[in-house]
């Protein structure tokens, strides 16, 4: 498969286009790393002014979106320890989280002095819709450049839920651990508003409510919340904006108890079910879910363009994959080990 020779953009990848020495339209339009840096300089100054606007006397100035995984691991450590925020981490426990990342969550929770709430969602509707995504696309194709049906519907559950705690909660932030690769630059600050966060939310719980029927809407925002148009809450990713080194993160969550799991993809620090989300995605478009993330990493500079590759290339633990699959089936989670 014919890759960019810059980034690592396959020439599946949806509207891509090379030029007479193999580089991608998405690497002619990036700016270059100067210009990225001067960027990051302009919204870390932007996040402290919010910050500062925000931050409460009593109460949470935040809630994180917390996963357990490194990357949001990292960031809730350097919201409490470098800005001492006064942070709520929900997490949402799909019923498919490896049990080394829930241990994990504890563990660093505890050792940063942080509330947790975990959010468990009806094991029988979200097992259907993973199952259904394995089948089909119940969204748009566009959704789909940037992530699995799986991990799509997961992470639109999140962050609805997500929302309705910090409007019901008055939490003036919410916070994700997005890489740079994920969350670009422009978009890692901005405020939420009813009339967005209606479309949005439109988009995902019509398709969701086929599968699932109407008790889905428990995971959503009602007519009282979009009353509510002062509590909504900004959206920060502040990983667009700090410095980003996998391996030095990895070093520096250590110290609060963090392990690597040995039971998920390169591409996960926390889910099981990612490596079928990848599968999925990879047999239907005929290219990997995270390759416009690491693409987005080799060109900012984060990441050899070598290991990218070697992440998109490599297989899938198959038993991992048919347990998940049983699993969905039968409607029953992870609770340890996943043979």
């Amino acid at each position: 498969m014919k890759r960019c020779s810059r980034c690592v953009l396959p020439e599946t990848f949806p509207g891509i286009q090379f030029d007479d020495e193999g580089v991608c339209n998405f690497c002619r339009q990036f700016r270059g790393v100067e210009r990225l840096r001067k960027s990051m300089e302009k919204y870390r100054g932007k996040f402290e002014r919010l910050l500062e606007s925000k931050r409460r006397s009593g109460g949470y100035d935040a809630l994180m979106a917390y996963s357990g995984g490194k990357d949001s691991t990292y960031t809730m450590a350097v919201l409490k320890k470098e800005y001492d925020l006064s942070i709520l981490a929900m997490t949402m426990d799909n019923g498919f989280i490896s049990p080394k990342s829930l241990e994990n969550s504890r563990k660093v929770v505890e050792g940063l002095g942080i509330d947790h709430i975990i959010y468990k969602p009806r094991l029988d509707i979200v097992s259907k819709l993973f199952l259904r995504c394995t089948d089909e696309d119940i969204y748009t194709k566009k959704g789909l450049e940037r992530a699995s049906s799986i991990c799509t519907t997961c992470m639109g559950l999140v962050k609805f839920i997500a929302l309705r705690m910090a409007i019901e909660g008055n939490i003036p932030i919410i916070f994700y651990g997005w890489s740079p690769g994920q969350a670009p630059i422009e978009a890692s600050i901005f405020p939420n508003n009813p009339s967005m966060i209606r479309g949005m939310q439109d988009q995902l719980i019509e398709p969701m409510k086929n599968v699932v029927g109407r008790e889905i809407e428990n995971y959503f925002l009602t007519e009282e919340h979009f009353a509510m148009k002062d509590r909504f809450p900004h959206n920060v990713s502040p990983l667009a904006f700090l410095e980003y080194d996998e391996t030095d993160i990895l070093e520096k969550i250590k110290a609060f108890g963090w392990e690597k799991p040995d039971d998920t993809d390169p591409n996960s620090t926390n889910c099981l079910l990612n490596s079928l989300g990848i599968d999925v995605h990879k047999d239907r478009f005929n290219f990997h879910p995270y390759a416009f993330e690491l693409a987005g990493l080799v060109r900012a500079g984060y990441m050899e363009r070598d290991e990218a590759i070697e992440r998109l290339e490599e297989m899938t633990d198959k038993k991992i994959v048919e347990g998940v699959k049983r699993r969905l089936e039968n409607g029953a989670g992870f609770a340890g080990d996943p043979d």
